[in-house]
């Protein structure tokens, strides 16, 4: 773990400040905070394909903004792998918020935050997130993994 590299400061404020920004929809105050690489690529935590990307439209707007009802953030650094030009963060971002409508409850997400230093700045080049902070069982995983949800 890179826990003494002088960048791991930075890196770890842009998560936890961007994830702050995202969870009550502000999703150009996300933007500021992490720059997106032009390759950069999304899994995002409900699955699906891996997106390719970083839309920021009015449609994207809105949509972060309706479904994002606020909350709280706190990230922690479980892993850190920073060099001058790279750096991985894996940490938990541990969110309780309101979100799609459903009532205020636990959003916590594990992530995998991928950083390339391009032209001086930090820019995130790919984010994998999942729901698993609690852990499960095999045959919920194998539900999972076979597609089958209860919605």
């Amino acid at each position: 773990m890179a826990d003494d590299h002088p960048a791991l400061t930075e890196l770890t404020r842009m998560a936890h400040e961007s994830a702050a920004a995202y969870l009550v929809g502000d999703l150009d105050a996300y933007a500021r905070v992490l720059p997106h690489a032009d390759d950069f690529t999304l899994m995002p935590p409900f699955g699906g394909p891996t997106r390719h990307g970083f839309v920021l439209d009015d449609e994207t707007r809105e949509a972060t903004r309706s479904t994002f009802q606020g909350g709280q953030v706190e990230v922690e650094v479980d892993a850190s792998y920073v060099t001058d030009d790279l750096a991985v963060l894996a940490v938990v971002e541990r969110q309780r918020g309101r979100v799609g409508g459903l009532p205020e409850q636990d959003w916590s997400l594990r992530v995998t935050l991928a950083f390339r230093r391009d032209g001086g700045q930090w820019r995130l080049v790919h984010r994998h997130a999942d729901a698993l902070t609690h852990a499960i069982g095999w045959n919920t995983l194998a539900r999972l993994a076979r597609g089958e949800t209860p919605d």
